[in-house]
């Protein structure tokens, strides 16, 4: 594995985003998308907490690679959030922005829930999602397979806390 962004930097990346998003406060839910969003979902929720901010928390399990190092194309919901969103705004945490279908389908899905906005904001973005829309990003990585930080490798290597490019 060759190591691309260090754990420092990515909570120097962190501070940012939440300063970025300081429109989110008590009014917001945000939705990390699972299971990748995790590690991402926590540390951006600590950061939103030191500037005072308390949004609600859900989660969405969407499915589009299972096991395999590409998208399906077909996204499942596996698990729906738990709460209502009705009247409320709400910010999607993912871990990887690539094709942008995982995020314009959230979107969607949470909308038809009667959400008044959804922001979007993915910590990674691939090369081939330039161009795509999306609110917030915290990185914009090479195209590499990447690990570490909830990205997974078949299940392995989501609890490292730094970003790395794994060999095919």
């Amino acid at each position: 594995m060759r190591v691309l962004l260090s754990e420092a930097e990515i909570a120097e990346r962190i501070e940012r985003l939440a300063d970025q998003l300081v429109q989110v406060d008590d009014q917001w839910t945000v939705v990390a998308l699972l299971q990748g969003a995790i590690p991402f979902t926590a540390d951006l929720m600590r950061a939103f907490e030191r500037r005072g901010r308390h949004p609600l928390y859900d989660s969405l399990w969407l499915e589009s690679y299972r096991d395999a190092r590409e998208s399906s194309g077909k996204v499942v919901v596996r698990a729906d959030i738990s709460r209502s969103v009705e009247g409320r705004p709400v910010l999607i945490l993912d871990d990887v922005f690539d094709s942008g279908r995982t995020i314009a389908f959230a979107k969607a899905h949470l909308a038809a829930k009667g959400a008044t906005q959804t922001l979007a904001c993915a910590f990674v973005r691939k090369p081939q999602a330039m161009g795509e829309p999306i609110d917030a990003i915290g990185w914009d990585a090479p195209g590499d397979f990447l690990v570490g930080y909830g990205m997974d490798d078949k299940g392995r290597y989501r609890g490292l806390p730094y970003i790395a490019a794994i060999e095919a």
